[in-house]
């Protein structure tokens, strides 16, 4: 037998008798580093404080108070997303037969494995030495990840899928999530198309749909997406992709009845709920967003990764309503349940902002906003949502100098998610057109520039410099069509001094697709794509790496 005296294990169940039945298997085995966590909450708490060789969950986690009807599987994609475990941990499910046959098809994040009930210490041992000996094999690209050295884990990948043919599909999906990870999406959807010629499998399904969604094909994601959920209609991340897409094409309806049938299938994911209240209160349902929202408050009490956010969406959608004493008991409930930190403190002055505005209290709205805008400075987490709901509130209330900040800093910022159409949209919306034609204004002075800025680079010889500047400015203003044909140019010229580069490569046909889809007659475009053809050609006929394949 092997020896395992040195692994540490944790037990998530809420039956104190499967407890000890599984401790007492682990102790035969001579494995005595254990804990145990009763719930969601308590195994969180515990994989935040200390790190496991092996964590053993049962999959029906109940619905006691802190578990809110989590079930392992939930518990298992909040580790993940919120990276409290690495892609090596080695997580086990404990469950039923039955249950098994329904969770094994419908989840893109698989556990390590499964164990069926009942089961014996042998089972028990084998299953954990089968998982040490997969870690084991894995371990050495897991590493290079989490060095940053992402392009040698690819060829170690690469390398693997025809060496190891046992574990081949593993190293491509793995190959796969790491070329998405660095933007190489073209390439992350040929390596999940060669894993799908070798078998159906809804995961690569998803991933495929997600590296063509990242290239800018909406309507080839849409038919993928689709095509999943057809065959596989319990593939509840599937769902939250295909709403998202939605999303993106203004059809925030069609949006909230996928994300409702997801939610009948799924019904306690918080993340899915938040998304539901978004997209219900951006499409006119009220009640549904409240719903959404109430659902989001009372699950996520109890949970390790609560967020004073939520409130701030229940109380928005309260107001929209008119409902003032409802919206104000639920200021006061994040008063209560909350520790006073700066995020608190922040979302607490914005939500009671408000229920004044509601109640007419136009000063004292603006008070607590200004109290929300000097804490924000201080605060962590908050999402470019809540900035932008707070940069809304603060134009209504005629705190321009508040709000231009707080959309000059999501513009800057290419993880937000937020360009300049979207800034010029909320004025509007807030009654603010001077506000927003200022902006359509310092949007042409700052293209202008960058294109100015790009074309001296140029001229110098510094072509990189020029993409650079290119690139930072269409993160800034993704939808100004002037940049389209000037950034495509630059870049291949670029590619035709330096060598084929596969990410500046996928730029460009992203690119020209939307000069395309926005122009099909414009001037430019039959000379792009016959320099984009002549570039390709040449880089197949000379396979030498290009800088960032090398790097």
């Amino acid at each position: 037998m092997p020896d395992y005296s040195n692994l540490s294990v944790l037990i998530v169940d809420p039956n104190q008798s499967m407890r000890a039945s599984v401790h007492n298997m682990l102790t035969q085995v001579n494995i005595t580093k254990v804990d145990q966590a009763v719930s969601a909450a308590t195994a969180i708490r515990a994989l935040t404080s200390k790190s496991y060789d092996v964590i053993l969950c049962e999959y029906d986690l109940g619905t006691s108070a802190d578990g809110a009807g989590q079930d392992g599987q939930q518990l298992l994609e909040d580790l993940r997303h919120h990276k409290v475990i690495g892609p090596g941990a080695i997580f086990v499910m404990l469950t039923s037969e039955g249950v098994y046959s329904k969770v094994v098809s419908a989840a893109e994040l698989l556990p390590t494995d499964y164990i069926l009930k009942p089961f014996t210490v042998d089972v028990l041992s084998q299953r954990i030495g089968r998982a040490l000996e997969r870690r084991a094999v894995f371990l050495p690209v897991y590493q290079l990840i989490g060095q940053g050295r992402a392009r040698e884990a690819i060829d170690i990948c690469l390398r693997n899928e025809a060496a190891q043919p046992r574990y081949a599909i593993d190293y491509a999906r793995l190959r796969a999530e790491v070329l998405a990870s660095l933007g190489r999406h073209a390439d992350a959807e040929q390596a999940y198309t060669g894993i799908l010629n070798l078998k159906t499998l809804g995961w690569a399904q998803l991933g495929q749909a997600r590296a063509v969604y990242a290239l800018g094909r909406l309507a080839d994601a849409e038919a993928l997406l689709r095509e999943l959920l057809a065959g596989n209609p319990k593939f509840i991340a599937a769902y939250d992709l295909l709403a998202q897409l939605l999303r993106d094409q203004d059809k925030d309806a069609d949006a909230k009845q996928v994300l409702e049938d997801a939610v009948a299938l799924s019904p306690h994911m918080v993340r899915r709920l938040r998304n539901l209240g978004d997209v219900a209160l951006a499409s006119g349902d009220v009640a549904g967003a409240e719903k959404a929202y109430k659902q989001v408050v009372a699950k996520a009490k109890y949970s390790e990764f609560r967020d004073p956010a939520d409130h701030v969406n229940l109380v928005r959608a309260l107001v929209h309503k008119g409902d003032a004493a409802g919206a104000a008991s639920v200021v006061r409930d994040l008063e209560r349940s909350m520790r006073s930190t700066a995020s608190v403190e922040v979302c607490r002055c914005y939500a009671s902002s408000m229920v004044k505005q509601l109640n007419g209290d136009t000063d004292g709205a603006a008070a607590e906003l200004a109290k929300a805008m000097e804490k924000l400075a201080e605060a962590t987490g908050m999402s470019a949502n809540l900035k932008l709901g707070l940069a809304h509130s603060c134009l209504e209330t005629r705190l321009d100098e508040q709000a231009e900040a707080l959309f000059n800093q999501l513009i800057a910022n290419p993880n937000s998610g937020v360009d300049a159409e979207q800034v010029t949209a909320l004025c509007k919306q807030a009654g603010r057109q001077d506000i927003a034609k200022r902006y359509v204004q310092t949007q042409e002075q700052a293209v202008d520039g960058a294109v100015r800025e790009a074309a001296a680079l140029s001229r110098s010889g510094d072509i990189r410099g020029a993409v650079a500047v290119l690139q930072d400015t269409l993160q800034r203003y993704p939808d100004h069509t002037d940049l389209w044909s000037v950034s495509v140019t630059t870049m291949l010229r670029l590619i035709g001094e330096l060598g084929w580069d596969a990410q500046l490569a996928t730029q460009c046909t992203m690119l020209m697709r939307r000069m395309r889809e926005h122009n099909p007659q414009h001037p430019l475009l039959p000379g792009l794509l016959a320099q984009y053809a002549t570039a390709r050609q040449k880089a197949a006929a000379n396979p030498t790496p290009s800088p960032a394949e090398s790097s």
